[in-house]
Parts: structure tokens; C-alpha cells; sequence
């Protein structure tokens, strides 16, 4: 079976072989045996767990790549008034532990009703969404180094 052990950033290669699309939560791995939409099967095989971005590239031992493609997930967008308000917002979400994603001036969570309920009565303005999700790693999670 064909190995992946090496990440090329988006924006830093060209001409995939293949691609596999994953949530936020498949996007995060260290090892693991995937299959692209166009039947390319191999293992992943990172030395450590890494957040893999939407148009990463996974070089296989051959120096193929495989595209990784971010799945289009049911998310809210948060508008705030404010960046005063937007950062209340995002402390609150923080405080819950709930994944965020930061764009641009906005807040992306993945739906649910009682927090989208809890920011509506903060004042935010809310616009449900599908499209991929990568939120914020934390202070403590490890960031794949894109050199290896």
C-alpha cells in the first residue's frame, strides 16, 4: 500500500493524482488508511497528530499527491455590531470549549441550536451556512509543520 508521511501546504504544489474530502474532525490525524474519490488508496502516516488545511497535499512515497479537500458541513456565520461584541461572542463560545473558525471579521461553529439560541440573545447576527470547517487549533494543539 502506497504511504503518505509528507504534508505540502496549499499553494505550494500542483497536479494531484487524487483527492480525499474530510471534515474538520477527519482532518485531524496522524495515521490512518484513506481512499480518494478517484480510488487512490494509502496510509497516512504523520509522525505526530496534525490538522490537515483544505488544498493540502499529501506526497505519497512515489511523489504523487493527493489533494486534501475540506467536506462542506452545516455551519452558522456570527456577525457582530461591534469587534467589542464580536470578541463577547467568541468569549462565550471559548468558555463552552466550542470549536470556532475565524473569517475575517466573522465567527463560524458548527450548527447547534441552544448556543446559536444563547448568541441570538447576546445581539449576534446569524447566517447558517455549508462549506468547510477549520477552526482555530488552540493554544496547545500541534500545528503541522508544513516543511516536513
Amino acid at each position: 500500500m502506497r504511504r503518505a508521511a509528507q504534508i505540502k501546504p496549499a499553494g505550494q504544489w500542483h497536479d494531484a493524482i487524487d483527492f480525499v474530502v474530510l471534515d474538520a474532525d477527519e482532518r485531524q490525524r496522524r495515521r490512518s488508511v484513506l481512499t480518494g474519490e478517484r480510488g487512490t488508496q494509502f496510509l497516512l502516516d504523520l509522525p505526530g497528530a496534525t490538522r490537515l488545511r483544505d488544498g493540502d497535499g499529501l506526497v505519497l512515497d512515489d511523489g504523487s499527491i493527493v489533494r486534501v479537500t475540506g467536506k462542506s458541513e452545516p455551519l452558522v456565520e456570527i456577525a457582530a455590531e461591534s469587534a467589542n461584541d464580536l470578541v463577547r461572542f467568541a468569549w462565550h463560545l471559548g468558555n463552552r470549549h466550542i470549536d470556532v473558525e475565524i473569517v475575517g471579521d466573522r465567527l463560524r461553529i458548527r450548527r447547534d441550536h441552544v448556543v446559536e439560541d444563547m448568541l441570538r440573545g447576546l445581539g449576534a447576527q446569524l447566517t447558517p451556512i455549508e462549506a468547510p470547517f477549520d477552526p482555530e487549533g488552540g493554544a496547545y494543539s500541534q500545528h503541522h509543520d508544513h516543511d516536513s
